[in-house]
């Protein structure tokens, strides 16, 4: 990877990226950093020990070479490069975007240009190659290195490092194109921002999310885990299949919850007033907050009503 180049783009938008920590996008405070924890040999989980550098970045190093799932916020590439180099010295292989958003893919570009190869589901690379990079406020052209050279439709095996990392579609969840990757011999899962550990989750309806998918995609998650698994969630800690089992629960409640006063004929306002999820306000974060919660779960029952 060539430490000289930079994205031609910026994410600078209303994503989850830009309203968490919009500070972070013009310049990488001094103080961030990323914590690395080896959750399996020869594979890791990167996340932001200090500030926000994006999703939960997974990479795999072996004698068969570097794979990195997602890539965090253009303003981290060198700080990420540095941590990647800590590492390993090989090149990268391979990089798999699990979705579309700019926290998660923004330095596609700088990767692409380097020669690592690009891999993503069919609809993510669709939406890249018609509607361009989204930011939030619409959509920018995306340059041709930023664009997935290997698709898949419904799972594929990246056989690496004594390791079958299983990708995995999960329809219609955070958004329209999610990767989960499942390392079976290591039992490990990143699951992109199909699981929020701990918090809110953010279902991006404007991409394809939908709430039934996204309660469905973390069941996939919670049948491929075992008590030992271990789960790398878009945002936050390192999580086990009780985390998953967990949120599904909350999830599934909160569509209870909202859909009986639905039932019951309250409109939206009624339904905010009465602040049915002021049980999970522990979930409650700086981007989705119970308020925001509710309105997602008001907007996926009602448009899946439609």
């Amino acid at each position: 990877m060539n430490n000289h180049l930079k994205p031609r783009y910026a994410f600078i938008s209303l994503t989850l990226s830009v309203l968490l920590a919009s500070s972070a996008i013009a310049d990488t405070p001094p103080e961030l950093s990323f914590e690395t924890t080896e959750v399996g040999e020869g594979l890791y989980m990167l996340s932001g020990s200090s500030g926000f550098t994006g999703g939960n970045i997974g990479i795999t190093v072996g004698e068969d070479g570097v794979a990195v799932i997602d890539n965090g916020l253009p303003s981290v590439l060198e700080l990420l490069q540095s941590e990647i180099k800590k590492l390993t010295g090989q090149p990268i292989d391979y990089l798999i975007n699990t979705h579309v958003h700019g926290d998660h893919i923004g330095n596609n570009e700088v990767f692409g240009e380097g020669g690592t190869r690009i891999i993503s589901h069919e609809n993510l690379r669709k939406g890249l190659v018609e509607k361009g990079i989204y930011t939030g406020q619409g959509y920018d052209p995306a340059p041709k290195a930023a664009v997935p050279v290997l698709t898949f439709s419904d799972r594929m095996t990246i056989h690496i490092n004594g390791d079958a990392a299983k990708l995995i579609h999960t329809p219609k969840a955070h958004t329209d194109g999610d990767s989960v990757i499942h390392f079976q011999n290591a039992n490990v899962i990143h699951t992109g921002d199909v699981m929020f550990n701990g918090r809110f989750p953010f279902i991006d309806y404007s991409n394809g999310g939908s709430l039934d998918g996204a309660i469905a995609g973390l069941k996939v998650i919670e049948a491929a885990a075992n008590d030992d698994t271990k789960v790398i969630p878009g945002h936050g800690p390192l999580a086990s299949r009780d985390d998953v089992t967990k949120t599904i629960a909350m999830l599934e409640d909160a569509r209870t919850l909202v859909g009986d006063l639905i039932a019951a004929g309250k409109t939206n306002e009624e339904i905010l007033a009465a602040n049915p999820l002021a049980k999970y306000s522990d979930y409650n974060w700086g981007f989705i907050t119970t308020e925001r919660m509710t309105n997602q779960v008001i907007e996926g029952i009602r448009g899946a009503s439609q």
